[in-house]
């Protein structure tokens, strides 16, 4: 069963101007893709914050929102059901924490967002991309 929607991935992904890879990537990776677009972008901002270049720091934390923005937008919440409004909130609430970092000049916050953002990475790393691709094809056509 597919619970994403792989165009608003895409879209987010070429907004923050990520080339590689993107069209040729299949829905799973996309995704992938941009779990690991957040971890780099929250990580650097991280960086920059302890380092006190401001600009920087609010920059990156302004990607990692994007992108967690794309994630969103993605989610398919029809087919989806508890575990798409499960990740929606999820994901708001993990913008709600880089937005505080972001004022407070909070790492733990950052660590926090990287934390749960390594959580659901790791667990979508871990379904087969083969699977993945059926599970879509499925959905596409209505069987699954």
């Amino acid at each position: 069963m597919s619970y994403i929607k792989s165009k608003g991935g895409v879209n987010a992904y070429q907004r923050i101007g990520v080339q590689g890879g993107v069209m040729e990537a299949t829905p799973h990776q996309l995704i992938q893709m941009l779990m690991q677009g957040v971890l780099d972008k929250a990580a650097a901002a991280k960086g920059y914050m302890e380092q006190g270049v401001i600009a920087k720091k609010c920059e990156h934390i302004s990607w990692a929102i994007s992108i967690i923005d794309g994630l969103r937008a993605s989610l398919d919440m029809q087919r989806g059901g508890e575990i798409a409004s499960n990740l929606d909130d999820l994901y708001d609430y993990m913008t709600r924490q880089l937005l505080a970092a972001n004022i407070h000049n909070d790492t733990a916050k950052i660590d926090e967002v990287i934390k749960l953002m390594l959580e659901i990475k790791s667990a979508w790393d871990v379904i087969p991309p083969d699977a993945a691709e059926k599970a879509g094809l499925e959905a596409r056509q209505g069987t699954a």
